[in-house]
């Protein structure tokens, strides 16, 4: 028998960085985002072995562990912090001997949320094997905790959040308190935006530890703090605009975002990516951002579309890519497969 699993990749709109710790517990944060058509996919396998294997298609790697309650995760796994945790709260300690091969539709460090949304898929995954009764909020809180407790990996909550519940959200982050606000946008308006948004790999992958932590470091500092609040601003903006309709408003709300979003830690932009963003804007775009932390990974452009190809044609000079990508209501889903 062999579980599968895929979890949604996620584009943040805006309010990227008010979920990060401490500010979201200090003064609440708020972030818009929606899932796309990339996805984290995840396969456990049972197997006769005593060992529990890690296969990564994307990486071409193979990791195998003794077949333990609690495996000794020298190499800092994700995905042993995740079978380390599932098997000792929700399976009384009694290890299993699996096969858990994983794959991805984007770049590890493409500020999509990547590396927290493969965590959800595997929790869904156990969910589905061992028939676990956890519901959206128990599945990203457990993966939140995981990731940032069990691991001590720096970040923020809105990824884990994004791929478990699907679609365009309004989020609500609080220091005792997670609320998800969906948001019933018309057809017609996502796939205007889907028209003039683009997608742009810049082809720099980035750790973004470091950058969240001076950011968490920083919101004692005043501009740092004021580019925060103005970020919770740039949410509530982009909520209204996309429910209202106001596509145009989409680009200078970006824009408005960015430059504030710079203010909060010093590696989020470099010159490179400073001028990209400027050719894109002088060819017709209206304002974008980088869609994680910053420091690489996509940007994302507004660019009404009769100005698309000459920003596509602009860009090509550069050494990225330009994604294609569609908005999905998508959430984690699971699911079984019998090979009899």
């Amino acid at each position: 028998m062999r579980i599968k699993s895929r979890a949604p990749l996620r584009l943040g709109l805006a309010g990227g960085g008010t979920d990060v710790s401490p500010y979201c517990d200090l003064y609440g944060g708020y972030v818009l985002n929606a899932t796309i058509d990339m996805y984290a996919h995840v396969t456990i396998e049972l197997i006769n072995k005593p060992v529990v294997m890690l296969q990564s298609i994307d990486t071409n790697t193979c990791e195998e562990y003794p077949i333990a309650s609690n495996i000794d995760n020298h190499s800092r796994s994700l995905l042993v912090a995740v079978y380390n945790r599932i098997i000792n709260e929700y399976n009384n300690g009694k290890p299993i001997s699996m096969r858990i091969t994983t794959r991805m539709d984007a770049p590890i460090g493409a500020g999509l949320g990547s590396s927290s949304i493969l965590v959800v898929a595997l929790v869904g995954a156990f969910v589905e094997l061992l028939h676990l009764p956890l519901g959206e909020y128990d599945i990203a809180k457990l993966a939140y905790e995981i990731e940032r407790i069990d691991m001590g990996i720096s970040g923020g909550k809105q990824d884990q959040y994004a791929t478990t519940f699907g679609g365009f959200n309004f989020m609500e982050f609080y220091k005792d308190k997670i609320i998800i606000n969906p948001l019933c946008i018309k057809k017609e308006i996502i796939n205007e935006l889907e028209s003039n948004l683009l997608l742009y790999w810049t082809g720099q992958s980035r750790y973004t530890g470091n950058i969240i932590k001076e950011q968490s470091n920083n919101v004692a500092q005043p501009v740092a703090l004021e580019a925060m609040h103005k970020l919770k601003e740039q949410a509530i903006l982009m909520k209204k605009a996309l429910l209202k309709g106001k596509i145009n408003e989409i680009g200078y709300i970006l824009d408005y975002g960015w430059q504030y979003k710079k203010r909060i830690a010093d590696d989020i932009s470099n010159a490179y990516i400073e001028e990209i963003y400027r050719a894109a804007k002088e060819t017709g775009a209206t304002g974008g951002i980088l869609t994680g932390a910053g420091g690489g990974g996509y940007l994302m452009l507004f660019v009404p579309e009769q100005h698309r190809y000459d920003v596509i044609r602009t860009l090509k000079w550069y050494k990225g890519r330009f994604e294609r990508y569609h908005f999905t209501k998508s959430r984690v889903e699971t699911w079984s497969v019998n090979d009899d």
